[in-house]
């Protein structure tokens, strides 16, 4: 009976299987588990570790872009879904059309403050899949998914309730004094309706974020682009009342983007339920609560959480600051916020690599190619960045304008985003490195570097530059640049360090 479970678990672990269960097969999984004596002193340093016999700097480059490019796809199809939220409503004649842009961009701020509360939770989900991946265990993936799904549907519930009740006084304070009645009251339509469709959209994120810490990122763009090109479709037909649907306007772009997250949902429950994939999830296995496991993810997670949070706080004291600047400064903040948004993807992508990576390396006890990784992830966001950020330069004004024609909005925000093309390098290591720790579940560094850049350096600088200086949006932008360049400096110290090297994991030697 032992030799049957031990063929039946080399069975689950082979390539065969991984292929069918969409594990993306990397060098590691060709190299030997690290070995006792192969861990550094707690002591020491980084060093530039040595390339591994047999190992070369295409196979990790592959290694990289493989997991890399439909992350990136699929982050890059779901910014440009809100681009078109935002693009769509700005086409709305006269002054309601800034009122709408305006508003769509206030109740982002609140949504995504419950929203990566979640996601910070999963950054617990994907470091734990992620070992449990390089150390060939299926089964602890598994539970880890499972775990994972029953915390985050409570809190998405929880949430979901909180947002509906609370949704006037929430915008109201992000707002303060310098939002129309206007806006203010197409923000809490449309932030409402959002929160009517917060449970499905957890529930994916979580699925997506078990699926990353596989290396399986071709599934989550396959579902995610079903439903954004279904959120657009809807957007068309309910904001301007095409093909016999009613014409609601901000309502409308609300409505079109809850249904395309449950499509999303649907398609990904779709693809769990198969037994044959890598991570699934069956109705007949008890759902039953595994201390251990929800404890690493909780671990991991909770600082990621709170790091989330000093974040949104911090934007929020960003935002109202900015807010109170009058709806044509604001409308064109929002615009270079989801431009520079879209500027994020690249650097997410490849960090999502860099976390997969990560942790599957220091699953296997590779310590070596979790440095190695590492670097080459590295190289490859800095390119990418440097020819993103000449375009955003080149071409700031043309992209502004597919916003909002008003010229006083396209000349300020193509001015700023010259600002954000200089920093996409900078920008890109930063969240880089910071997906390697985070793979490394080195969550509590990155918790009180947020504390001290978003909270403090920002919102901070924001203020001052604003309000005493009187510098306007110009201001509150070159606060948000000092911002960027600090948090890169302290991450970047941090894993120079090495310490990640030396978190355990519960039930972990």
């Amino acid at each position: 009976m032992e030799e049957e479970k031990k063929e039946a678990q080399a069975a689950s672990n082979s390539p065969q299987t991984r292929t069918r269960g969409k594990v993306v097969p990397i060098t590691l999984d060709d190299l030997p588990p690290g070995r006792e004596e192969d861990i550094p002193p707690r002591d020491s340093k980084l060093t530039h570790a040595p390339m591994p016999e047999g190992v070369t700097h295409s196979m990790l480059y592959k290694d990289v872009l493989r997991i890399a490019w439909p992350a990136f796809f699929e982050l890059v199809l779901t910014q440009l879904t809100s681009m078109a939220d935002q693009i769509m409503v700005g086409q709305i004649p006269g002054e309601a059309g800034v009122s709408a842009l305006s508003a769509v961009g206030l109740s982002a701020q609140p949504k995504f403050l419950l929203m990566t509360m979640i996601q910070a939770l999963n950054v617990g989900s994907t470091a734990m899949v992620a070992r449990f991946r390089g150390q060939g265990n299926r089964e602890k993936a598994n539970v880890v998914y499972r775990q994972s799904l029953l915390l985050n549907m409570c809190l998405a519930g929880f949430f979901m309730v909180i947002g509906s009740i609370f949704a006037a006084p929430l915008l109201r304070f992000m707002a303060g004094s310098g939002i129309s009645d206007t806006t203010f009251n197409y923000a809490v339509d449309y932030f409402r309706i959002q929160m009517y469709g917060f449970v499905p959209l957890c529930m994916t994120f979580t699925t997506t974020a078990v699926l990353r810490g596989i290396g399986d990122t071709k599934t989550p763009l396959m579902y995610n682009t079903v439903a954004n090109v279904v959120n657009l479709v809807f957007n068309y037909m309910l904001i301007y009342g095409k093909f016999g649907f009613p014409k609601l306007e901000v309502i409308g772009a609300s409505i079109a983007t809850v249904i395309g997250q449950t499509v999303a949902f649907i398609i990904a429950m779709v693809f769990v339920l198969n037994k044959n994939r890598y991570i699934y999830i069956s109705f007949k296995e008890r759902f039953h609560l595994d201390k251990t496991i929800l404890g690493n993810v909780v671990s991991i997670g909770v600082p990621s959480m709170i790091e989330q949070l000093f974040m949104r706080a911090g934007m929020i004291i960003y935002t109202r600051t900015v807010a109170g600047l009058g709806d044509i400064q604001y409308a064109t903040h929002v615009i270079c916020m989801n431009i520079q948004a879209m500027s994020f993807m690249t650097g997410q992508a490849i960090s999502n690599a860099a976390t997969t990576l990560m942790g599957q390396s220091l699953g296997k006890k590779r310590y070596d190619m979790a440095e190695i990784y590492t670097r080459h992830t590295r190289r490859v966001g800095l390119i990418v960045s440097i020819v993103l950020g000449a375009a955003l330069i080149i071409f700031g004004r043309s992209v502004v304008s597919l916003y909002n024609s008003t010229p006083e909005i396209v000349a300020l925000g193509g001015s700023i985003l010259i600002m954000v093309g200089a920093i996409q390098p900078v920008q890109s290591s930063q969240f880089i490195v910071s997906g390697g720790l985070r793979g490394a579940g080195d969550t509590r560094y990155t918790a009180m570097v947020m504390f001290v850049t978003v909270l403090l350096v920002r919102s901070g600088l924001a203020l001052l530059l604003v309000k005493v200086f009187g510098l306007e949006l110009w201001g509150a932008w070159i606060a948000l640049m000092a911002d960027q360049l600090l948090r890169t400096f302290l991450i970047v110290l941090r894993y120079r360090s090495g310490k990640w090297r030396f978190l355990r994991l519960r039930g972990q030697s």
